[in-house]
């Protein structure tokens, strides 16, 4: 869904921006450089999903939102994963979703929640490409990483 956001922000630029160039030139070109710059950092932003994943270690979970933000909990935190959940009913509860614009399909429990900041975060929710393979790997006792989905 990001990509398609991406695409969006390509047409948006040359579309808007050619209309503007007939009103004022210096101004299309102005805001051509800043648009320029936003969609050069928001594509990075969703390349660094897959060199920033979710990181499963021996003692920390790294919970990942590409290189924008993270949070770092304790193995001994995790309460289990959440499988009756609503994303109303995360919202009230305090949740760090890592899914952005999609919807997410993991959720984690944590027990004592997590202070991040003033926010108090008690669950994790992101879009994972392999939530079962999420599922085996936070069970697992040897670290994995997980690359969500983009």
């Amino acid at each position: 869904m990001l990509w398609v956001l991406a695409g969006l922000m390509v047409i948006e630029i040359a579309v808007g921006h050619l209309l503007l160039a007939l009103w004022s030139r210096r101004a299309a070109l102005a805001l051509s450089l800043v648009s320029l710059a936003i969609l050069g950092w928001f594509l990075l932003f969703i390349r660094s999903f897959k060199r920033c994943p979710i990181w499963i270690g021996p003692t920390d979970l790294i919970w990942r939102i590409g290189h924008m933000r993270s949070v770092t909990v304790p193995r001994s935190q995790v309460a289990g994963l959440r499988h009756d959940w609503t994303l109303a009913d995360l919202e009230k509860a305090g949740v760090f979703n890592g899914a952005l614009i999609a919807h997410p399909n993991i959720v984690v429990a944590l027990d004592p929640p997590v202070r991040m900041g003033r926010r108090t975060i008690r669950y994790l929710a992101h879009r994972l490409d392999d939530p079962a393979g999420f599922t085996r790997a936070i069970e697992a006792p040897v670290p994995h990483i997980i690359a969500p989905l983009t």
